[in-house]
C-alpha cells in the first residue's frame, strides 16, 4: 500500500499559519508527525500531496496501488484496517470529510480530483482522530502521545535509568531510548506516559509531568518544569514553565517564562521571560484569527495560549495575550502586550509593526538554519517569497503607507 497524504482545502486553510511552510499531515501531534504515525501504524511509505509552492519540498510518489489519506486524520488499529478493506474507487468518510480513497493507479492531484473519484460508500471514524483546527493539536495532544507511546514501545526494552538522583514515579510507564542522559530530575508517570527520545538530556531540577514526550536531540534545561501534556520536537532547547503544549523540531524556548495551551512551529525562538496568557480574567471561550474565516473565531476552549508559525520570534519579556495567533517570520519585541493577530513578516509590538522585508528575513532564516548545518536553500527561498506574497494582505500599515 502506497499512501498519499493529501491536504484537505478546508482543513488546510483552518490550520493557517502553520500549514503555510508544510503539508498538513508534517504536523506533529503527539510524540510523532501524522505522517510519521501512518508509516509506523501502516507500515507503509508515505508521501505528500500538497500545495504546489510546497510540492517540491514535499513531493508526491506515485505507484501502481494508491491510497490518498487525508493528512489531518490520525491512525489507529482500527482505522488501518479500515483503509486497508477498502475496494478500488472507493472512498472512507466521517461525516462529510473524505478520509480515505483507494485509487489504485489513478494520477490525482488535487483533494477536488479525490472527491469526485470516490464512492459514496462511508464507514465511522471517530472525529476526534481529525485535527481541524489549531486549537486541536494541544487539545488532542496528550491522547496522541498515550497511542502513539503504545505503538512505539511494543515490545521493546527502555533503557534504564542510571543517575541515583533523580527520582521515579510509576517507571513503568517511561520509555528513554539510547543516548539519553538524565541529572537530579524528578520524572512523574502517574498521569500518562514519559517518552524519551534519543540523545535527548533532562538537566539538574527539572520536573516532568506525562503524558510528555521529548524527541530527538531536545533538551529540557535546568529547572525546567514540564506539567503534561506537552511535546518537544526533535532538536529544541526547552526551559521555564511549560503546560499542554506542542513544540514543533528546531525551536527554542530555554528560559523562564510560561507557555500553556500552545503551538509553536519550526526554527522559533521566545526570549528570556517571555509569557503567554491562556485564560481570559472573565474565564470566557477564547477567541483567535481564522484564516479561514477572515476574522476572530472562538475555540470553544477556556484555555488557549499562543499559535505561531514557524521561523517567529519574541524578544526578553514578551508578553503574549490570550489566543494569540503569529504568522511566519514575525519578530515581535517592547513593552506592553502586541495585537491578539501578528501576520507573516511582521517587525514590531505593541507600539506599531512595520514589514520585515523578505530579503532580510531570509537572511536572518539563513543564519539560524545555518547554525544547524541545514542549508536554506533555493526550495526553502521560494517557500518563503510565496508566503511574503500569499500574506501581504494582512499587513495593513503596508496598505496605509
Amino acid at each position: 500500500m502506497n499512501i498519499i497524504l493529501f491536504d484537505d482545502p478546508v482543513i488546510r486553510q483552518s490550520l493557517l499559519p502553520l500549514t503555510f511552510t508544510r503539508p498538513v499531515a508534517d504536523m506533529r501531534v503527539g510524540i510523532m508527525t501524522i505522517a510519521e504515525k501512518w508509516q509506523v501504524f501502516a507500515g507503509a511509505t508515505v508521501s505528500f500531496l500538497t500545495q504546489p509552492y510546497l510540492q517540491h519540498k514535499y513531493p508526491a510518489h506515485y505507484s501502481t496501488h494508491n491510497v490518498f489519506v487525508n493528512g489531518a486524520v490520525c491512525p489507529d488499529e482500527r482505522l488501518v484496517e479500515q483503509v486497508r478493506s477498502l475496494k478500488v474507487g472507493e472512498g472512507l468518510y466521517c461525516e462529510d470529510t473524505l478520509v480515505a480513497l483507494n485509487a489504485d493507479n489513478l494520477d490525482l492531484h488535487d483533494a477536488a480530483q479525490l472527491v469526485m473519484h470516490s464512492s459514496a460508500k462511508r464507514v465511522e471514524c471517530l472525529p476526534e482522530n481529525i485535527v481541524r483546527e489549531v486549537w486541536e493539536i494541544f487539545v488532542q495532544n496528550g491522547n496522541q502521545i498515550r497511542a502513539d507511546f503504545k505503538v512505539l514501545t511494543a515490545g521493546r526494552q527502555s533503557q534504564p535509568i542510571d543517575d541515583k538522583y533523580t527520582m521515579v514515579y510509576n517507571e513503568e510507564n517511561i520509555f528513554i531510548e539510547e543516548g539519553v542522559k538524565i541529572r537530579a530530575a524528578i520524572l512523574n508517570a502517574e498521569n500518562g506516559p514519559i517518552y524519551i527520545g534519543k540523545n535527548a538530556q533532562i538537566h539538574e531540577g527539572a520536573i516532568i509531568k506525562g503524558p510528555f514526550a521529548i524527541c530527538e536531540g531536545s533538551n529540557v534545561n535546568v529547572g525546567g518544569k514540564m506539567r503534561g501534556d506537552v511535546t518537544i520536537g526533535p532538536f529544541c532547547k526547552v526551559g521555564g514553565e511549560v503546560a499542554a503544549s506542542v513544540i514543533f523540531g528546531h525551536t527554542n524556548k530555554g528560559h523562564e517564562g510560561y507557555l500553556g495551551n500552545s503551538v509553536l512551529g519550526e526554527w522559533c525562538n521566545l526570549g528570556a521571560d517571555t509569557n503567554t496568557s491562556n485564560l481570559k480574567n472573565n474565564y470566557a471561550e477564547v477567541k483567535i484569527w481564522s484564516y479561514a474565516k477572515g476574522g476572530f473565531k472562538s475555540t470553544g476552549q477556556q484555555f488557549c495560549g499562543l499559535i505561531m508559525g514557524d521561523h517567529s520570534k519574541s524578544g526578553i519579556n514578551t508578553m503574549f495575550n490570550t489566543g494569540t495567533v503569529v504568522g511566519v517570520s514575525a519578530n515581535i519585541f517592547g513593552a506592553g502586550y502586541p495585537r491578539n493577530f501578528i501576520p507573516s513578516f511582521a517587525w514590531g509590538g505593541a507600539s506599531g509593526f512595520e514589514t520585515f522585508q523578505l530579503r532580510r528575513a531570509s537572511e536572518v532564516a539563513e543564519k539560524v538554519m545555518g547554525r544547524r548545518n541545514l542549508p536554506f536553500d533555493d526550495i526553502e527561498k521560494a517557500i518563503f517569497a510565496n508566503i511574503f506574497d500569499q500574506t501581504q494582505e494582512y499587513r495593513v500599515w503596508d496598505r496605509k503607507a
